[in-house]
């Protein structure tokens, strides 16, 4: 089988006409050209896939008077697939493999990409002009640090590992720091430690970080702008659940709930700067006194 239609070739440099053959390929915009080397892949250009010349599938269908209208040749491999032809899985089984996974991938982060610009739960721009003026983390205490360290150990709660979610603000910093430390030394384990700006064009990748390793709690030391879109997008996306998650006292906020959404931090608790503790109940934010020790 030859890998092109011969033609009459041009006159050479040196004045005399000679018969020159010439082949036509395909080129990397999906063109035909003459060239005066032979193709190395044949394709079946509405079929969009190329293969080994040798092809038994391409092979059986030229003997039946099938696919020679629909013949194309390429010089190599990369200028198929720059022309948007895909390997033939009869002939070239590894490399469509490997092509049929990249596109499954792709579909994949398209699908998502398009969720995210059609049905995001981000907060809309008005509702953000609206709680702009939510305050920042300020340095966690020690008895903040404490109370949190209760809320996690307290009886039957059986929490050995954690993950930590923060903002990148040097307060959550600290304070997402401290507890780690705090909870290794009492033989904890910390999963993953995820951190996230306070804006971003999709709130995903930290979603799905935070919850990929599949903790027994989170704990979360974060603004609470930034946090109410990463928690709308743990609600939708994730297996996250409030109710196993526990925060320092910048989420303590009574605007949070209504920002994140209905019912997105039911269950949500946290500790507070002089020992005590809170947590939200729907679209309420209610505080505890530090617990009485004994003298």
């Amino acid at each position: 089988m030859t890998s092109a239609t011969p033609s009459q070739g041009e006159p050479n440099g040196r004045g005399d006409r000679r018969s020159q053959r010439t082949y036509t390929l395909i080129g990397p915009d999906g063109k035909p050209y003459r060239s005066t080397t032979p193709g190395t892949l044949g394709g079946h250009r509405r079929g969009r896939l190329y293969g080994r010349l040798d092809c038994p599938s391409a092979l059986r269908a030229i003997a039946r008077g099938h696919y020679i209208t629909q013949r194309v040749f390429f010089p190599d491999e990369a200028t198929a697939i720059a022309a948007g032809y895909r390997p033939c899985a009869v002939c070239l089984p590894e490399k469509y493999a490997r092509w049929k996974e990249n596109r499954e991938s792709t579909a994949t982060m398209n699908t998502t990409e398009e969720w995210e610009r059609t049905r995001s739960p981000l907060i809309s721009a008005a509702d953000l002009a609206e709680y702009n003026d939510l305050p920042d983390p300020v340095p966690h205490t020690d008895a903040e640090l404490t109370a949190l360290i209760r809320l996690l150990t307290r009886p039957k709660s059986r929490i050995g590992t954690v993950a930590v979610g923060h903002s990148r603000d040097l307060a959550s910093r600290a304070a997402a720091d401290a507890f780690a430390t705090t909870w290794k030394a009492r033989g904890g384990k910390i999963l993953a430690v995820v951190d996230w700006p306070e804006t971003a064009a999709s709130w995903l990748r930290p979603a799905r970080r935070l919850t990929a390793p599949g903790p027994d709690a989170w704990v979360v030391a974060a603004a609470p702008l930034g946090f109410a879109q990463l928690a709308r997008r743990l609600r939708h996306s994730t297996d996250w659940d409030p109710a196993r998650c526990y925060a320092f006292v910048s989420l303590r906020d009574s605007r949070l709930p209504a920002l994140a959404g209905p019912d997105t931090l039911h269950g949500l608790r946290g500790a507070s700067t002089d020992g005590g503790t809170w947590d939200i109940r729907h679209r309420w934010v209610t505080s505890y006194p530090p617990e009485k020790t004994a003298d």
